[in-house]
């Protein structure tokens, strides 16, 4: 949601879809609180048009708006906000002429603890190609712009178990149809891959997302390219993987089914679920295309191999209650994957987007499919319009936003309970034996024990919502596990240990 590139324009489809079934579950009530609506200060000093959230070390919850920002220059803030809602600016950009960026696209948080992010934007190479910055949870900035090659970086990087950071660039390398990128903490920046190598762009273009996968390699999908472009119009799209050397593989290239039953035009990055699979989204495609016109958008599921299954076809229910245009996928501690759609849900009614004004999901590895939310259920939208990327945060409770809709229609912050019980989860996803590891996890005072995969490590207590440990000697892929007074609590997913 809210990414700001060529690619976010509507594209047809010249085929009509076919037809199938799918298992659905009837929409049951789950918890909705509107937790704060961006525009609420003078001149939207706060911000408007929000980003993904991540939960912080510190407990509290982070993001970014890629409009609004002090003395109204309207180029983005980063914000915290506290989870009664207590919302603080740390920074807006475009306050030093735009060398700092403008129209930042989200955070992470490094294991050093210091926050990254990317700006579409701004920059100080005359080209406005777009910066990489840092900032603290206290709101001390530094940023540095971007290169031609790697222009225009459309998401916030993912550090890398390396310790490097990794992302792509959707109008970077040399034809301008994309290019991953390698960031040294030094600042030091290089182009790991560019996409359209080769006439046709087989490989792909205009890349999305990058997540590092268990086996150390980088997977991601791009919005257009691949072996059918003659299908689509160019709008296809791959699924890819990338070896930290800059080896590319295309996995899989969409609208290889009659119709583009399997899907079109992917946006989102993947999430490598338990299974060892990963787990995406189209924004178009699918069975249901005279529902939509350019088909609604499917989930999917791909191996590390390369085989691919179609989960479920936006718009199978009668005016696409289910939602269309699904955005970015989250797994749960008990394996169910969670996210948003922009549109589908409410249409007409209160809503005042003919295509719907978006729903929350959840559907389970096997396909079985329930709308948790429909937004626009009251008149003024009230609880937002157009649903962007989930966190869970460690109590069990989602976090989102939207980007419209709200108290002042320039988007919302939300939270949504499904009952799910509380978990840990690492801020890195795999290491070496004697790795330093951070725990983020809610109530974690007076914490007994850490194990990964059942092997004790020593660990320290930082706050109530983070402990510090290393890989112990024996440990082996597996859960991470903490011992608190309440019980224990198991991570989300399991720690991949490295040689």
């Amino acid at each position: 949601m809210n990414r700001i590139s060529k690619w976010t324009m509507r594209l047809g489809l010249a085929t009509m879809l076919g037809l199938a079934v799918f298992a659905i579950q009837p929409a049951q009530a789950a918890t909705f609180t509107t937790l704060y609506s961006f525009c609420s200060q003078t001149n939207c000093a706060d911000g408007s048009g929000p980003d993904g959230l991540i939960q912080g070390t510190d407990g509290n919850i982070y993001g970014t708006t890629d409009r609004g920002g002090a003395a109204g220059l309207n180029s983005g803030t980063v914000f915290k906000i506290t989870l009664s809602g207590s919302l603080t600016t740390l920074y807006s950009f475009c306050s030093e002429d735009c060398v700092d960026g403008q129209t930042p696209t989200g955070l992470i948080q490094a294991t050093d603890g210091t926050f990254y992010g990317t700006t579409v934007n701004g920059g100080d190479h005359g080209l406005a190609n777009g910066t990489v910055f840092q900032i603290t949870a206290g709101g001390t900035f530094t940023s540095q712009g971007m290169y031609e090659a790697t222009r225009s970086p459309d998401r916030p990087p993912i550090q890398g178990s390396d310790g490097n950071f990794y992302g792509n660039s959707g109008d970077g390398g040399q034809l301008g149809e994309g290019a991953v990128y390698k960031l040294t903490p030094a600042g030091k920046v290089s182009t790991l891959y560019t996409f359209c190598s080769t006439a046709g762009c087989p490989d792909g273009s205009l890349p999305n997302g990058l997540i590092q996968g268990t086996d150390g390699n980088f997977y991601g999908t791009t919005a257009e390219g691949g072996a059918n472009t003659s299908s689509c119009d160019v709008a296809c799209g791959t699924v890819f993987k990338l070896t930290p050397g800059g080896e590319l593989t295309t996995l899989y290239s969409f609208c290889a089914q009659s119709g583009c039953a399997d899907g079109v035009f992917p946006l989102e990055a993947l999430v490598q679920a338990s299974d060892g699979n990963f787990y995406g989204t189209t924004s178009q495609g699918g069975v249901n295309a005279a529902s939509c016109d350019n088909g609604c958008g499917t989930v999917f599921k791909i191996t590390p191999n390369g085989t691919f299954t179609t989960l479920y076809s936006f718009c199978s229910q009668t005016n696409c209650t289910d939602g269309s245009w699904p955005g970015s996928l989250i797994q749960d501690a008990n394996g169910n994957l969670y996210g948003g759609t922009e549109e589908g849900g409410n249409i007409g009614g209160n809503c005042p987007s003919e295509y719907g004004c978006g729903t929350i999901f959840k559907i389970t590895l096997g396909g079985t499919f329930k709308t948790l939310h429909r937004f626009c259920s009251k008149k003024g939208c009230p609880d937002g319009s157009g649903a962007g990327e989930l966190v869970q945060y460690t109590d069990g409770t989602f976090y989102g936003v939207t980007a419209g809709g709200g108290a002042n229609n320039e988007g919302t912050i939300f939270s949504l309970s499904d009952g799910l019980k509380a978990f840990v989860k690492t801020q890195t996803a795999s290491g070496t034996v004697g790795a330093a590891v951070t725990i983020l996890g809610t109530d974690l005072t007076g914490a007994t024990g850490v194990t990964f995969n059942r092997t004790t490590a020593a660990f320290s207590i930082v706050s109530p919502s983070e402990i510090t440990t290393t890989v112990p000697t024996g440990a082996t892929t597996g859960f991470v596990e903490v011992t608190t007074s309440g019980g224990t609590l198991k991570s989300n997913t399991k720690f991949e240990v490295t040689p």
